[in-house]
């Protein structure tokens, strides 16, 4: 049985190099520390309303956006819900994936994995053999799989789903929207979500999922959807009251407003370059002393999955990173803790913090 281990106030701080949660403004955390207030006063509402409209500006979509308490996983059970009545297609090519379809099997529905060896993409023409073979109700696909540092390529699945027009597309984004820009009604996104402690750079809590008029069409005409997560429910509640249909994380939400305006400030374009610069160098700096798992030409743009081609012990290179340098970076997901390592470089930082890091990993390691 798990004891309780007392939680104190003396850890020294750490840079967050995870595939999340990441590095998050001081002014960003400060925003947290105001006195609370009513969830269904007019505040409220002006707080919400903004969220979600800058939301919308920000990913430049004319989609509906909500803003929900919790992680990116309540979106799978979603959408799921909402847009499946019988039968989906998840193509499964690392964990996350892997647990699209293994939530849509727990809710009931029929799932057809098209199964990838972990660090491979996912090929639109395999989608293509399976929609021409077999009638789905929605295609579910990981954008960017965050155990394997592979970035799949959803715009063009996105083109090929607009021939299926019955089927839905539903994209997981969690660890890249925001640093990986994407036009969401060019290639037929029907929901995309993410969770705000990743690209975004604001602490855990709230899960951002985008919706077409032809999904929210789709859940008004289902048998069953989700109570928490269904798009009716948010959506109308929105329009109605331009509030949250249950008691908000008002906090986050505060954290939510000033990143916000930040990304606004920098833009989606040019927050979308910088990610590149910082997934350039770590690439870069991983073929030359190690190797990259992905796929060549489907690499992450937010997470850099780095094969151990030198046999380094990886566990201890981040535990001595980690008390050295105060640096924390992640081993390899599962089965590949010792196979990789993976380099987070999202949100905040830019190519001169993750050189720290690498040096550090150099430092550590005898490169």
């Amino acid at each position: 049985m798990t004891k309780k281990q007392e939680y104190t106030d003396d850890y020294p701080d750490k840079t967050l190099y995870l595939p999340g949660p990441t590095e998050v403004r001081e002014d960003v955390i400060d925003a947290m520390a105001q006195p609370m207030f009513g969830h269904r006063m007019d505040r409220m509402t002006d707080l919400y309303t903004t969220i979600v409209e800058d939301t919308k500006e920000f990913l430049d979509t004319e989609q509906d956006v909500i803003v929900l308490t919790a992680s990116g996983t309540e979106f799978w059970e979603a959408t799921t819900l909402n847009l499946v009545d019988e039968k989906m297609l998840v193509p499964t090519s690392g964990a996350f994936s892997e647990r699209q379809a293994n939530v849509a099997d727990r809710l009931g529905k029929t799932v057809d994995r098209i199964e990838y060896d972990w660090g491979e993409a996912v090929k639109p023409d395999d989608i293509r053999d399976a929609l021409e073979a077999d009638d789905y109700d929605a295609v579910g696909v990981v954008m960017n799989e965050t155990s394997t540092g592979v970035r799949n390529p959803v715009e063009e699945i996105g083109d090929l789903l607009g021939e299926y027009p019955d089927t839905y597309f539903v994209v997981d984004a969690i660890s890249c929207l925001g640093g990986d820009y994407i036009d969401i009604e060019a290639h037929n996104i029907d929901a995309i979500f993410t969770s705000t402690q990743k690209a975004f750079a604001m602490p855990p809590g709230l899960a951002v999922c985008t919706v077409s008029e032809a999904a929210y069409e789709r859940e008004l005409a289902s048998e069953s959807s989700s109570w928490y997560g269904g798009f009716q429910r948010c959506l109308d509640y929105y329009d109605r009251k331009g509030q949250t249909h249950s008691t908000p994380a008002i906090p986050v939400m505060l954290a939510y407003r000033t990143q916000m305006k930040h990304m606004l400030d920098e833009g989606h374009h040019e927050r979308d370059q910088r990610h590149q610069e910082m997934a350039e160098y770590t690439r870069d700096w991983a073929r030359e002393h190690f190797g990259l798992f992905p796929e060549e030409g489907y690499e992450s743009q937010t997470v850099t999955c780095v094969e151990n081609t030198r046999g380094i012990d990886v566990a201890d290179t981040v535990e001595q990173v980690n008390e050295q340098y105060d640096m924390v970076f992640s081993s390899g997901y599962g089965d590949l803790s010792e196979e990789s390592f993976r380099i987070g470089h999202m949100g905040e930082h830019d190519v001169e913090s993750i050189e720290a890091l690498t040096d550090a990993i150099e430092d550590v390691a005898g490169l």
